[in-house]
């Protein structure tokens, strides 16, 4: 048929139009479509099968598009894909409209639903339920369902979410019982912000113990700041708690990347989240990509930090007394060219993304920024500060310590008029401080344990670099220390800060408590994937920024070995020379005379070796110190951030929250070797299998299964019992979560 215009007269009369092509014009009696202003179907009032024929053929012959035609006829797109499948499936009669309600009698009754309970109860699979009750195993799943409420709760019913046992009076939990069905609000996800959880009566569930994290995941503040922060994730069936609980647990239990989610079975880790099933790998990607299309992981992780920063610590003390600031190297594996950084834990310089970490004085993650390419550990230090004073929330001094690679005089002074004291190592050689003021002092840690140490406490005078020819130098305390060497030998080692207040035992305390930052780093690769690429996508690099030209380095290690040279040759002509000079052994003359050939002769090596000196500096004065990327590395890329930093906040909750339960482990349970094997003994209990009871209303008691031994059955119950202290909340419902742990007599 020849295409042509639309008759102008449809819009006129009320038709809607679909395209440039077809219109749709309705009334109280019926309904014409037009293609290419020619009618082409026809029906009366009440005819929807003819009415649901007429949008899908127009969809099939190309008349117009599927979002056009579903507006025209007020539908949505699901429901017209559906009226197209039924008309290839089972023609037009597959577009009647099917009256609602039970087609024949319903073999489910209460009677018999209670009867199929009794035997399920007993420990019968679903085959032999079935097939003793002489129904399907659809209908057994049926029966176990209605011991739920009447209607599955959407979103706005989340606080109801109670599933009471159904038989008064009986004790026994059912094994493993199909999860409550979610179809209704899974088919209606597009309409809801997301699925609430809903907890059924089960025996014998494989992660049971991931429910002890609940209180100490809710101290992070993950699931609170990332709700003032994103607000929500568009409508769906999996909404942000879900997607934040699930990452979290996964973690604990061992599996941070979204790939992680393949060895879980979804049905298992759906009844620790409330659902029928866990999300998969497919629908994590496209849930957190949502999220990065915000931009905002910076201000999650800023979130973080303020709220971790506002708490206290343990012992109740200032979390933000004391920081420390490190730079990671993270090392990338894949094909794309991404620039190179030394990496000081595998030597060499490797294709590698940068990160700045801050941790608090017991060495918890809890802010991170990804550094600038090429950026020294200063730099970044001096840029942090602004967020740090916000992530402090007041004008307190606070104590930041660093390694040798924030080594800057220029800084320490910037940092001291920023109300932040410096504690750092002295970088460089210098002069050892006179034995004669050392003495002996002491300092106790939070956990009651003594310590001592020699140290002088003196002042050193620091030159600005920036103004080395005014001889400006900025003032600071040094502490220093005798240590051992190899070989019986020992030396000096010196510990710089601004802080005039703190005891020497207490700054020489401090500095080496930075080592619990290095040790977080490496706890986080072994169990949380702290290194892993948790996105493939990649941009160019800005190729005008100016980077250090490496032929400069190169012509420098020239002028080393050049001045090394001369000095070498310098050496041995002042030698030769004193040997012309000097009169030979038994000669009786007193003088002895040496000529110009002579001389030459002796100092030509210096003069080379001179000349070879003077040449090495004028090449290296000529190199540029700096070259623009695209002349050094055309096509250059950097990883995408956005993506790593919402996964990395993830990573500092469930580290988190692993690390306060295994202080609690040590602090609040007998255990006797817990100062060992807290950790280990954290991770099985995460592991351990259990029950969920919801007969009590308003309460979600969790049942794990004795552990191993008698000892950490003990402690895993001394460990419930503290939990239960917290009256912590599921998140999304009112259900008071309790822990319990089987009694084995």
């Amino acid at each position: 048929m020849t295409t042509q215009t639309a008759l102008p007269v449809l819009p006129d009369l009320g038709a809607v139009l679909m395209g440039e092509r077809a219109a749709l014009l309705e009334n109280a009696s019926g309904g014409k479509v037009f293609i290419n202003g020619q009618l082409a179907y026809v029906w009366g009032a009440g005819q929807d099968g003819l009415r649901r024929l007429a949008a899908s053929q127009l969809v099939d012959t190309g008349a117009a598009q599927v979002n056009e035609v579903a507006a025209a006829f007020g539908v949505n797109t699901e429901s017209l894909r559906r009226w197209r499948k039924s008309l290839e499936g089972t023609g037009l009669m597959g577009l009647a409209p099917v009256k609602k309600g039970p087609k024949r009698p319903s073999l489910l009754t209460e009677a018999k639903a209670a009867e199929i309970r009794a035997i399920r109860a007993g420990g019968l699979s679903l085959r032999a339920t079935a097939e003793a009750t002489g129904v399907s195993t659809d209908t057994v799943r049926r029966a176990m369902a209605m011991t739920t409420t009447a209607e599955t709760p959407t979103t706005d019913a989340a606080h109801d979410s109670l599933v009471p046992l159904e038989a008064a009076g009986q004790r026994a939990l059912p094994l493993l019982p199909a999860p409550v069905a979610r179809d209704a609000e899974r088919a209606a996800a597009g309409l809801l912000e997301a699925a609430a959880p809903l907890f059924a009566p089960a025996a014998n569930v494989r992660h049971a113990g991931l429910f002890l994290a609940f209180p100490a995941l809710e101290s992070t503040g993950l699931i609170s700041c990332a709700k003032e922060v994103y607000g929500a994730l568009p409508n769906g069936f999996y909404g942000l708690e879900t997607i934040l609980i699930d990452s979290v647990l996964r973690a604990l239990a061992g599996e941070s990347r979204a790939e992680g989610a393949t060895r879980f079975d979804p049905g298992e880790l759906g009844r620790v989240l409330g659902l029928d099933r866990a999300p998969e790998v497919k629908t994590i990607r496209r849930r957190i990509s949502q999220l990065a299309e915000t931009g905002k992981a910076g201000e999650l992780i800023a979130a973080l930090a303020k709220h971790h920063l506002t708490g206290t610590g343990p012992g109740g003390e200032d979390l933000a007394a004391v920081l420390y600031v490190d730079g990671h190297v993270r090392a990338y594996q894949g094909t794309k060219k991404i620039g190179k950084i030394y990496s000081t834990r595998l030597k060499f310089p490797v294709p590698a993304t940068e990160e700045t970490w801050v941790t608090d004085a017991h060495g918890s993650p809890i802010f991170v920024v990804m550094a600038q390419p090429g950026a020294s550990l200063a730099a970044e230090l001096r840029e942090l500060l602004p967020e740090l004073r916000t992530a402090v929330g007041d004008d307190r001094r606070v104590l930041v310590g660093f390694d040798r690679g924030g080594w800057s005089p220029a800084l320490f002074k910037h940092m001291d008029s920023a109300g932040f004291d410096v504690l750092t190592w002295r970088k460089g050689v210098t002069e050892d401080i006179s034995e004669d003021l050392f003495t002996e002092v002491t300092h106790t840690d939070d956990h009651g344990q003594r310590r001592k140490w020699s140290v002088a406490d003196t002042p050193v005078d620091l030159p600005l670099a920036t103004t080395k020819t005014s001889g400006e130098v900025f003032t600071i305390r040094q502490i220093s220390r005798i240590v051992g060497t190899t070989g019986d030998g020992s030396r000096q080692i010196h510990i710089l800060t601004t802080d005039r207040t703190m005891s020497a035992g207490e700054v020489v305390y401090r500095m080496g408590n930075r080592w619990r930052q290095e040790n977080q780093f490496r706890y986080a690769r072994m169990h949380f994937e702290l290194d892993s690429h948790d996105s493939y996508t990649s941009t160019g690099d800005d190729e005008e920024r100016m980077v250090p030209n490496p032929a400069k380095a190169k012509a420098y290690q020239k002028v080393v070995a050049a001045r090394n040279a001369h000095a070498e040759a310098a050496a041995i002509a002042e030698t030769n020379l004193m040997a012309l000079k000097t009169p030979a052994e038994g000669s009786t003359e007193l003088a002895v005379t040496v000529t110009s050939a002579m001389h030459n002769q002796a100092m030509a090596p210096l003069w080379e070796a001179e000349t070879a000196l003077i040449a090495a500096e004028k090449a290296h004065k000529a190199i540029p110190a700096k070259l623009r990327l695209g002349e050094l590395n055309p096509g250059q890329q950097v990883l995408d951030t956005e993506v790593k930093l919402i996964h990395t906040g993830i990573r500092m909750a469930a580290y988190n929250t692993a690390m306060t339960i295994a202080r609690e482990i040590r602090t609040n349970t007998g255990y006797r070797r817990a100062s060992q094997e807290a950790h280990a003994l954290m991770r099985q209990i995460f592991n351990q299998p259990g029950d969920i009871d919801t007969t009590k209303p308003g309460v979600l008691t969790i049942t794990l299964d004795p552990l191993p031994t008698k000892a950490k059955t003990a402690a895993a119950a001394q460990l419930c019992e503290h939990l239960n202290s917290a009256e912590t909340r599921y998140p999304g419902t009112e259900l008071i979560l309790r822990y319990k742990i089987k009694n084995t007599t």
